[in-house]
């Protein structure tokens, strides 16, 4: 854990973060306190978990990705390099998420008050690099986004989104079944 902040007080009431076992914590890497993670927790170098985030077991947190705090994020997650994730979103267990890809919770930035709300990603949904996922949307189980989309709207469970606006198709038989923990 050389050159990391593990227990960053962002207030002088918050609660050190609870690591499970085995957590692999890389130089950069800022762990805000008022975090929980499960066992064997990893993340990349200059990897940023803010306050009021729960971590399942078996999650990666990548190099230069920024989990915003207020989420929830399952078991056997994969969060590649340069994965953004907002304040109040949700990631079930089994997901993949891949580099570049970015969600938001902000559906007017600066425009009008509003209240933040993050998309949801049920078990077993794999977004493509480099993916936009907008506010409030919700990625069915077992859902497949490709690289490069931006997610408008809903995806049903066990369905391709495709393109910019994305498209909604049949997932290939390849892409079937359940993402491997």
């Amino acid at each position: 854990m050389s050159n990391a902040i593990v227990g960053y007080e962002y207030e002088p009431d918050s609660r050190p973060p609870v690591l499970g076992e085995n957590p692999t914590i890389r130089s950069g890497t800022v762990i805000y306190n008022d975090v929980v993670s499960g066992d064997d927790f990893q993340t990349g170098h200059n990897a940023v978990v803010r306050e009021f985030t729960t971590l399942g077991d078996n999650v990666l947190v990548g190099t230069n990705t920024v989990i915003d705090g207020e989420t929830d994020v399952g078991s056997n997650v994969s969060l590649q390099t340069d994965v953004y994730v907002p304040t109040n979103t949700t990631i079930g267990d089994n997901v993949f998420v891949g580099p570049g890809a970015v969600m938001t919770n902000d559906p007017a930035p600066t425009r009008k008050q509003t209240s933040l709300r993050g998309p949801t990603l049920e078990d077993h949904v794999s977004v493509g690099a480099n993916a936009t996922v907008l506010p409030g949307i919700t990625i069915g189980h077992g859902s497949f986004v490709a690289a490069g989309s931006i997610i408008t709207r809903d995806v049903p469970k066990r369905r391709l989104a495709v393109g910019c606006p994305a498209t909604l198709e049949r997932l290939p038989e390849q892409l079937r079944g359940r993402n491997r923990p």
